[in-house]
């Protein structure tokens, strides 16, 4: 481990990790629901944070684990490390983060997770720090403009957002009230090509016994094409590099460590 035993994970407050996750992460965004936020230090120096919150669809994420309850799963929809931190820094920093939320809300069952690697990479993390493998699928989820300019599905379908308005003005997009990527589509964005990798961890170990989906062996990435890095393919036989997590855009947070519903 080296230098990494030197690590420290504690939490801070929801500004200073939107400040550290805005520098570092390679969307440049926060989740706005996170709730609790947790800050990775090396000898007083902060070199990254974590973020945890509900997930987007939390019904259809409920049912991987069968009977898990509402308050009894958490997504990891954050998370990102400088590049200074020691080798192996940042698979013991969430190891770190996974023995706090136990001892702190000890009902939580599980932490769900996903790579992105139409912008970032599969998963390598993750793999390192305990994590199963859970889901491969195509990603459709990332929208990129003739000028190279790149937004999410969710934004430029969600009639709510300004944002989505914005979009359609600068690319000349003729938009109405309704939910549709189609007129984006019509003005030459297209999707990224990639995938999405989804990651369990078991806080409970007894939960992983109630899992109703498979879990997939990590060889299962090579056999799919699905090795990403930075956003680009890397080779079948390519070594396992370093990432992120997976998109979700928002802006915000609540303090580091909310009462979070117990049972």
């Amino acid at each position: 481990m080296g230098d990494a035993k030197r690590i420290e994970v504690k939490p801070i407050s929801a500004a200073d990790a939107s400040r550290v996750v805005k520098s570092l992460h390679y969307s440049g965004k926060v989740v706005q629901n996170s709730q609790v936020h947790l800050g990775v230090f090396l000898d007083g120096k902060c070199g990254g944070a974590m973020q945890f919150g509900p997930s987007l669809d939390k019904r259809k994420i409920q049912g991987l684990v069968r009977g898990t309850k509402w308050n009894e799963f958490i997504e990891l929809n954050r998370m990102a490390f400088a590049d200074w931190l020691p080798r192996n820094g940042e698979s013991r920093a969430i190891g770190f983060a996974m023995r706090w939320l136990k001892k702190t809300y000890p009902w939580m069952q599980w932490v769900i997770s996903f790579a992105d690697g139409t912008q970032c990479g599969d998963g390598t993390i993750y793999r390192a720090s305990g994590f199963v493998l859970s889901g491969i699928k195509e990603s459709d989820q990332i929208v990129e403009f003739p000028d190279g300019l790149r937004e999410t599905r969710l934004v430029l379908t969600d009639a709510r957002r300004p944002r989505r308005v914005e979009l359609a003005k600068k690319y000349g997009a003729k938009i109405g009230g309704e939910c549709s990527l189609k007129p984006f589509l019509d003005v030459g964005a297209k999707f990224v090509p990639g995938f999405q990798l989804r990651y369990i961890y078991f806080l409970d170990p007894t939960a992983r016994e109630r899992l109703t989906v498979p879990v997939l062996p990590f060889s299962e990435i090579d056999r799919l094409g699905a090795g990403m890095y930075k956003g680009k393919a890397r080779s079948r036989a390519g070594s396992d590099t370093l990432d992120t997590a997976g998109v979700q855009l928002a802006k915000g947070g609540s303090l580091p460590t909310p009462a979070l519903q117990s049972p």
